[in-house]
């Protein structure tokens, strides 16, 4: 069963006329799929820990996981007297040496409520959720130069600030529901923005319309150069109304006269180095944004095994010019601006234009199919040095994950499912023998330890 925050959108609360008539969350689920006429899987899974006794924090595709077993100071007892059903106060001569309580007089009842600590509930949320996930609102300046180049200074993403109250109280109805998913309440405020060019105002370049994120923690340093050139092959391009965006035809050639460096691409069954390594963060970040948001998906596809950078699983969008492309259709009033930038770890794509009151609400993962890595494999090759090995493919298991997207505007309401299909793949090594050896071209295989 899931927590929305109330009044957060027609897609909510349509799901708030569902959800609590149910104490199970698969139940719940499933009944709101049908009554919009979409059938489910009944094996799915849904991504929490419910199962260790944890909660499920969501907001757009970012998930955040509490175990209320770690905080004993969120719950205790208050003792509750009553005289023929009225709370009264505790008679002194009820009570001996403070705690035990002798046989009670006729209509006198004592019982035990639980009591809940707001305070160290929000403590908590405030330390392990809103510390990560507030950001203050930017500003910006969006200018057109002499050559017709826009530029940006500043940068205007927008505020978003976690309701801690509001949040108290969900985590407590959770907990007294025995409920394990909840849908943070979150305001989100408009940075200051100036749009300089009057040709950009008469587009409907007003506002922020969306933004797409991802987090690119632990990449090696070719990775990183690679998310940054990739993302500032898309700073200051417009999307006109109406018109279909294609990710590969405004990135370009990847190559090394571009600034690319070689990195880990995956080919196959191998993951190998190859100019443009990472593009793919470039790809899941514009994707996530126009998903979020509601925009029609032209065209995106899921890499073949699961990726911890594309966390979580069902929200990447792998891209591999000319052959893999992201694309989707602006169909807003106005044009889109995009601008990219990289803060520490984090890489965004704001979309600029007007917004036009749809509703969207992303709801999942839901993971079933968990397949363990295959065996260990080796292969031998002449395309390194003999009596060399290199490593071409990492132990990953399998699964499926599934999101649905509610989608609403003009008082009607549609849903959407997104599948990804993740393939399990084994350690993977080659080995270097000279062109006349009997193992070129053989492979084998040997039972993982960890299988």
């Amino acid at each position: 069963m899931s927590l929305l925050p109330r009044a957060q959108g027609a897609g909510r609360r349509a799901l708030l006329l569902v959800l609590p008539c149910f104490r199970c969350y698969h139940t719940c689920v499933k009944y709101f799929l049908r009554r919009i006429g979409l059938s489910l899987i009944l094996s799915l899974t849904p991504f929490t820990a419910s199962a260790a006794g944890g909660l499920l924090y969501r907001y757009q595709h970012h998930l955040f996981t509490i175990y209320p077993s770690q905080f004993s100071d969120w719950r205790g007892k208050k003792e509750i007297w009553t005289y023929e059903g009225k709370p009264v106060k505790v008679p002194a001569e009820f009570r001996v040496d403070g705690d035990r309580v002798p046989p009670l007089p006729a209509g006198f009842e004592r019982r035990e409520e639980v009591q809940w600590n707001r305070d160290a509930i929000r403590g908590v949320l405030e330390q392990k959720i809103a510390s990560v996930f507030d950001r203050v609102p930017g500003s910006v300046v969006i200018h057109r130069s002499g050559s017709g180049a826009i530029t940006f200074d500043g940068v205007g993403l927008p505020g978003r600030k976690v309701d801690l109250d509001q949040a108290v109280t969900l985590t407590i109805e959770a907990l007294e529901q025995n409920v394990s998913d909840i849908t943070l309440p979150v305001a989100e405020i408009q940075p200051k923005i100036v749009v300089d060019d009057p040709a950009l105002e008469r587009e409907g370049i007003r506002e922020v319309v969306t933004v797409g994120e991802s987090d690119f923690s632990g990449s090696a340093k070719a990775r990183r150069h690679n998310i940054g050139v990739g993302l500032n092959r898309f700073n200051g391009t417009i999307i006109p109304a109406g018109s279909a965006f294609s990710f590969d035809e405004t990135l370009g050639p990847v190559t090394a006269k571009e600034g690319y460096l070689k990195e880990l691409v995956i080919k196959g069954d191998k993951t190998l180095p190859d100019y443009g390594g990472g593009l793919c963060q470039v790809g899941t970040t514009a994707y996530r944004g126009v998903w979020e948001y509601g925009f029609p998906i032209l065209q995106r596809k899921n890499h073949s095994y699961a990726v911890h950078y594309y966390g979580p699983q069902g929200t990447d969008a792998t891209v591999y010019p000319p052959n893999v492309d992201m694309r989707f259709l602006n169909n807003s009033s106005g044009a889109l601006l995009i601008q990219t930038f990289v803060d520490k770890d984090l890489a965004y794509f704001i979309y600029y234009g007007t917004r036009d009151g749809r509703t969207s609400e992303v709801i999942g993962p839901y993971t079933w199919g968990s397949v363990a890595p295959p065996p260990d494999k080796v292969e031998y090759t002449t395309e390194i040095p003999a009596g060399t090995t290199r490593k071409v493919g990492e132990r990953v298991p399998g699964m499926k994950a599934l999101w649905y997207r509610v989608l609403g505007k003009n008082g009607q309401e549609t849903v959407e499912s997104v599948y990804s299909g993740y393939e399990a793949r084994p350690r993977f090594d080659q080995i270097g023998v000279d062109a006349t050896s009997p193992l070129l071209g053989s492979g084998s295989t040997k039972t993982s330890p960890n299988r």
